[in-house]
């Protein structure tokens, strides 16, 4: 089974929620979900934020839907790490 173990994301996001509330709700979606998030850039409405999460299986899906929900836009993903296992053909 093939398992994403780290993502870094480009984020777009408004000033509000704050930054803390967004890594949080991420945090949330996996029980062993770390993540850690750097403002890159602030301007007058919006925040450029890099987003790093690190877990045994990340739900890509659920994490893009939490920073939609949170009226962010993805720019990209600019990292992954993913770790394959035994197939059973």
């Amino acid at each position: 089974m093939v398992s994403v173990k780290r993502v870094v994301l480009d984020v777009l996001k408004p000033h509000h929620p704050k930054s803390l509330e967004l890594a949080q709700a991420i945090a949330e979606i996996g029980e062993d979900y770390r993540v850690r998030l750097m403002v890159e850039e602030v301007d007058e409405n919006t925040e450029t934020i890099k987003i790093e999460v690190t877990a045994e299986a990340i739900d890509f899906e659920a994490i893009e839907a939490a920073i939609t929900k949170m009226g962010a836009a993805l720019h990209s993903i600019d990292e992954v790490d993913v770790e394959g296992g035994p197939s059973h053909a």
